[in-house]
This record gives C-alpha cells, sequence and structure tokens, in this order.
C-alpha cells in the first residue's frame, strides 16, 4: 500500500503514492461488472492521463475549485480553492480577489498538473467560468439542469427546449452529462460581458422557458418551491462560482465521469447521466462530440434583443 510509482511527462517527473488505495468501492449497481476489488489511486491516475490531450483545453488558464477525497468516496470530502505550500514551484498559481483579500486558486496549464493533482486524491476538478487573462469576464456561460427525481426524460426535454431557445437568439450550445443526475448546457461566449451581465441574460433565459412550461420547469432556488418541476439553475455564473470541469470524475459510486456529448447524442436511450465512467469516457473523448462548438462564443447584445423581443 506504500508503494510509489513515477512517471516522466515532459520535462517533469510526477510520483503517484500509494496506487493501489481503493478511492471507489466495487458493488455499486451502475458500475460496470468488474473482478477487481474496485477503482483505485492507479486508475484514477491512469485514466487522467489518457484523457489529458481532450480535458486540458478546457482547463488551461482557469482558477480551479479541487474536490478531493483522501480515504475515497466514503471518507471525508475537502473542497480545496487556496493552493498549499508544499505544491510544486511549477504548478501555475492564479491569485484572485474575494471579499475581504484574495485567494490563489490552482490552474491546471498541463498534464502533469493534472497528474499530481490524481496523486493528492482530487476527484473532481471545478473550474471557472472565466479566465485569469479577463478573470471578470466569463467567456462561458451554464445552465445546470437539475432533475427533481433521477428522471433523465425530463432533462432530455429541458435540454432540446433550451437548445431550441438558444438557437433562435443565435447562440451555439454544447452539451455535457454532469455524472450526476442531469446535463450541463454550456454556451460559448466572446468575453465581453462581466459576470453580472451574463447571469442575469442567463436567469432571463431560464425565467422565460420557465413560464412557457410552468408545470414542467422552474427556476425557483429555494428546494420546497420546485416540487416535481425541473430546476433550471443558473447560479454558477456569478464570480468566483465553479462549474465541474469536463472529463471531470465524479465523486460517485462507479466513478463517474462528466462528459461532452453531441446534440444528436440526446436521442440516444442509453445515454444518460451516468452512461460514462473512467472505463470508457476517453473513448467517448475520442469522438470529438463538441466538433463545430467554437472556442470563441458570440457577443450577448443581439441575443438580449432577440429574447426582449420574443418576451414581448
Amino acid at each position: 500500500m506504500n508503494d510509489a510509482r513515477t512517471v516522466r511527462v515532459g520535462r517533469r517527473t510526477v510520483a503517484l503514492h500509494r496506487p493501489e488505495k481503493i478511492l471507489f468501492p466495487a458493488g455499486d449497481a451502475d458500475a460496470p461488472a468488474r473482478t477487481d476489488p474496485g477503482y483505485t489511486k492507479a486508475d484514477l491516475f491512469d485514466y487522467y492521463r489518457s484523457v489529458a490531450p481532450f480535458m486540458l483545453p478546457h482547463l488551461r488558464g482557469r482558477p480551479l475549485m479541487l474536490e478531493r477525497h483522501p480515504d475515497g468516496v466514503d471518507g471525508p470530502r475537502f473542497m480545496q480553492k487556496d493552493t498549499p505550500e508544499h505544491y510544486p514551484d511549477w504548478i501555475t498559481r492564479a491569485e484572485v480577489a474575494k471579499q475581504g483579500g484574495t485567494v490563489t486558486h490552482t490552474v491546471c496549464d498541463d498534464t502533469a498538473t493534472l497528474l499530481f493533482l490524481a496523486d493528492q486524491a482530487c476527484l473532481t476538478l471545478h473550474r471557472w467560468l472565466s479566465r485569469t487573462g479577463r478573470i471578470d469576464h466569463p467567456d462561458r456561460l451554464v445552465f445546470d439542469l437539475d432533475p427533481a427525481k433521477d428522471d433523465f426524460g425530463a432533462v432530455r426535454d429541458a435540454a432540446r427546449l433550451l437548445g431550441e431557445l438558444l438557437d433562435h437568439m443565435g447562440l451555439y450550445s454544447a452539451l455535457m452529462t454532469t455524472g450526476s443526475r442531469g446535463l450541463h448546457v454550456v454556451v460559448p461566449l466572446n468575453g465581453r460581458q462581466d459576470f453580472d451581465d451574463v447571469r442575469d441574460f442567463a436567469k432571463d433565459v431560464a425565467d422565460t422557458l420557465a413560464a412557457a412550461h410552468p408545470e414542467r420547469f422552474t427556476t425557483a432556488a429555494r428546494k420546497e418551491a420546485r416540487g416535481d418541476r425541473l430546476y433550471l439553475d443558473v447560479q454558477r455564473n456569478g464570480y468566483a462560482q465553479t462549474a465541474v470541469a469536463p472529463f471531470s470524475v465524479r465523486a460517485a459510486p462507479g466513478a463517474p465521469v462528466a462528459v461532452p456529448i453531441a446534440w444528436e447524442q440526446l436521442d440516444d436511450p442509453a445515454v444518460h447521466a451516468r452512461r460514462w465512467t473512467i472505463e470508457n469516457a476517453v473513448e467517448q473523448a475520442r469522438s470529438d462530440p463538441w466538433v463545430g462548438v467554437p472556442r470563441t462564443g458570440r457577443a450577448l447584445g443581439p441575443a438580449r434583443r432577440k429574447l426582449s423581443a420574443l418576451r414581448g
């Protein structure tokens, strides 16, 4: 259990300590059939090494909040914002303002950093929607489709209707499973608006969809006010808020992964929020599900005018 192995990544050498430590115990009904005791730290490390070429474009330049589980998914969880002093000097850091001071986030710019974080039992990487060069101006907008029950049919319906609305406003959008129960609808932006403007726009879009289908969707933040309706969550679009990064492993039995999907995959009955795990997420990554989605999005001004006309 105390053995360690090292891997060479570019100019860096990264160690994996206690590779046989079980992070995800076996036996969950959603997990694929396995003959070993469960997913180990080595499994996590090897997954992130394989998916790094596809994941890093979604991480570079973005402050992270790290979700660490040193004793596995059944042990304590640590949500880490500040970068510990013992982290190697070659890991990028970003000092950003917070109320009453600053916080120095870790930034994952390369494979060596991603593997170092895996060795720290960082299961999930939650990223800012802005980059360090323009920290106050997000270049991504996220709608989190959160069903009241574990009902992916309601999530499919919400995604289709939201996608149609965004398309009507001239905005690109992309889908990602959360590895939990729902989907994220991700909208690339040109980064000209600040967080307040982006969040206000997202709220107006969600309110418009909820008003058109009040029996199915809600924007109520309080759970007791939602009933059985799907929650159109836009709260991740505020300053210092984060959203799970594409290809991140989730801290749940079976090691599900938050995976980008193509819009046409929404019609596949086999697709659901936990469809992909560390066993098969790399295969999905290689299919390039977000081909055609621009890295730089459009301005919100024209979209806002179209939304205002639609709302009357």
